[in-house]
């Protein structure tokens, strides 16, 4: 079992930051991708940010590539999302997600792809 907790959310205006965080803790090892989503209200939960965790590759929803940032460090089990330039379209619940160990995916960007979620963390941007 993997339990997330995340943390770092607000309230911010339009153009401020935001560096949301999410520890991990129970069965970390053998853990692939690991991933940030949000979800407004009356919309579909959507990948923002994915990394794979041995080479640090990453994958950008394109709404968010060069203004968000995903990090890891393994040493600690946490996972970073560094958020600049935000917009009142950012303004969702942001959740973090782990797959099950050992689990591979070439589509981390899918609410599918993986199996463990946190409680998530408010993100509000004013205009």
């Amino acid at each position: 079992q993997l339990q997330l907790v995340e943390s770092g959310g607000g309230s911010v205006q339009a153009g401020g930051s935001l560096r949301l965080s999410c520890a991990a803790s129970g069965y970390t090892d053998n853990i692939n991708y690991m991933g940030w989503f949000r979800q407004a209200p009356g919309k579909e939960r959507e990948g923002v940010a994915v990394i794979w965790t041995s080479g640090y590759s990453t994958y950008y929803h394109a709404s968010v590539k060069d203004r968000f940032t995903i990090s890891q460090d393994n040493g600690k089990n946490m996972v970073y999302l560094q958020m600049n330039n935000l917009k009142p379209e950012d303004t969702a619940m942001y959740y973090c997600a782990a797959p099950a160990a050992g689990r591979t995916s070439y589509f981390a960007l899918r609410p599918t792809e993986f199996d463990y979620w946190g409680q998530g963390t408010q993100v509000t941007v004013s205009s």
